[in-house]
């Protein structure tokens, strides 16, 4: 769900002023940084995926510091476990404590991160009135039963060849990526769907949130198709006037 995310909140399609071949340049860059800790993680598809599987990833993740006495420790291309064996040079003999722990996990950067809570990483920011249609989308589809279970069903046969595709190809064509017989659009349709009657059973009046994110799914375009548009027609080829314009 994390691309149906990133291809609906599009909005990152300027660089130094100008248009960069993206819808979002933003997820386009995490496909190119430091693979060791970025990326999907096929593990969490298996079925006996759990705690401990996650915990055994991040050991095994390279650092990049410890922190001690007000400094940091240049500890890259060793691992946390190495840590916790003693065995890191920068160190020599010394083990890690909770705070070190916590610090490593700050610096692993996969497309769902496991903290407290699961920190879903996939949208661009954007105006004031869309702030409240991502979390809406997110409560709708994973603090509901049976949106929840309708989203497992309706993504258990896919594969990580496709998931990887459209990792890869949404932050360049958004909505219209192909996927299967269709387009992403028409999965994103039946996913609104889902958010929008899973905060609807939550009782809340919250799906009114969802509004502008039924905008961009109704006419297939995403934000960040609107931003180019505008670029190209009223603001004669100028990214000046988006302060203003899209203020709220």
């Amino acid at each position: 769900m994390k691309q149906i995310a990133t291809a609906l909140f599009a909005n990152s399609p300027f660089t130094e002023g100008k248009p960069n071949g993206y819808l979002s340049m933003r997820s386009q860059i995490w496909t190119d940084t430091d693979k060791d800790r970025t990326g999907m993680l096929p593990f969490v598809f298996d079925d006996s995926f759990g705690f401990e599987q996650y915990v055994d990833y991040a050991l095994d993740v390279p650092m990049y510091f410890v922190y001690r006495e007000k400094k940091y420790i240049d500890c890259t291309g060793m691992t946390f476990r190495d840590f916790m064996a003693g065995k890191l040079p920068c160190i020599p003999g010394e083990l890690p404590n909770l705070n070190d722990w916590e610090n490593h996990l700050t610096t692993i950067f996969p497309e769902v991160r496991l903290k407290r809570y699961l920190e879903m990483r996939g949208a661009d920011g954007g105006p004031w009135r869309r702030l409240c249609a991502l979390p809406a989308f997110w409560v709708g589809l994973l603090y509901d039963e049976v949106s929840l279970q309708s989203i497992l069903d309706m993504t258990a046969d896919w594969t990580s060849e496709e998931r990887e595709m459209l990792r890869n190809m949404v932050p360049k064509t958004g909505l219209k990526t192909p996927f299967r017989d269709g387009l992403l659009w028409h999965i994103a349709e039946d996913v609104l769907k889902l958010a929008k009657d899973g905060l609807e059973r939550r009782g809340f009046k919250e799906s009114g949130f969802l509004n502008e994110v039924a905008e961009v799914v109704r006419t297939g375009v995403t934000p960040a198709e609107k931003l180019l548009e505008l670029y190209h027609g009223k603001w004669g080829q100028s990214v000046d006037p988006v302060f203003e314009e899209l203020l709220y």
